[in-house]
């Protein structure tokens, strides 16, 4: 790729009569090359930048690389920020691929840890059927299979089988975790510490997200997924936007 210059408007007969007599006059009168065009931005400080160009207190050129890292600088901070319940890397159950959490901020997050032979297994199913109804609507139901409670012990494959093939589960799930005593996860034990220090005692604990990352509920085992309150406590968060 050539290098293609960039023409100094300070050395233009035209502008440097203006800088030298007015520079607001030459700072207003300016019009930039084609390639310099895309670096000024309607933003207060390429303005600032720009005038002092103009009034020589810094180089035409410094200016412009000024301009185009302050552009940079607000496209960054223009992103939104991973919520710090979201800042976790987890490796996805069918491939073991690693998955931030970070891609679910936004939503209204449900983060529940799951095993196979359990009471509340069947819960795969109402879980299911919420993810497919409200999943449009911004909901996400995360699944975080676990031997904590000594009733998954299969491998993480044979986890996605039986939850595909059982209960057709299609909202995301994560390789088998710890969630529960010392040897928990951070999110976890964030997550129970915000809580207050409610752990998960079961299978199927449920905690629920709201779009700015932000814990605004825990519920035990017992509360199933189409139960009206609970239900009432999702439309709730989903509807805040």
């Amino acid at each position: 790729m050539t290098n293609q210059h960039v023409p100094n408007p300070l050395r233009t007969p035209q502008s440097h009569r203006f800088c030298k007599h007015d520079s607001n006059k030459a700072f207003a009168a300016y019009k930039p090359h084609r390639l310099v065009r895309p670096l000024l931005r309607t933003h207060s400080l390429h303005l600032e930048l720009l005038n002092r160009m103009f009034t020589h207190s810094i180089p035409a050129r410094l200016a412009i690389a000024l301009c185009a890292f302050a552009g940079m600088s607000a496209a960054q901070a223009a992103e939104p920020a991973c919520p710090a319940n979201l800042k976790y890397t987890f490796a996805r159950l069918q491939d073991e691929k690693p998955q931030s959490l970070c891609q679910y901020g936004g939503k209204v997050v449900l983060m529940v840890n799951t095993a196979s032979f359990c009471g509340f297994t069947p819960q795969y199913k109402g879980l299911e059927a919420l993810y497919s109804r409200y999943k449009d609507k911004g909901l996400v139901v995360l699944g975080f299979p676990s031997n904590d409670f000594s009733q998954e012990p299969k491998d993480n494959q044979q986890i996605a089988d039986f939850c595909e093939n059982t209960f057709g589960v299609k909202f995301p799930m994560f390789t088998k975790t710890s969630v529960s005593g010392p040897q928990a996860v951070p999110l976890y034990q964030q997550l129970a510490v915000q809580a207050g220090n409610q752990p998960p005692r079961w299978n199927f604990h449920k905690y629920l997200l709201a779009r700015d990352g932000k814990l605004v509920a825990s519920y035990a085992s017992e509360v199933a997924p189409d139960s009206r309150a609970f239900v009432k406590d999702i439309e709730k968060q989903l509807a805040s936007k």
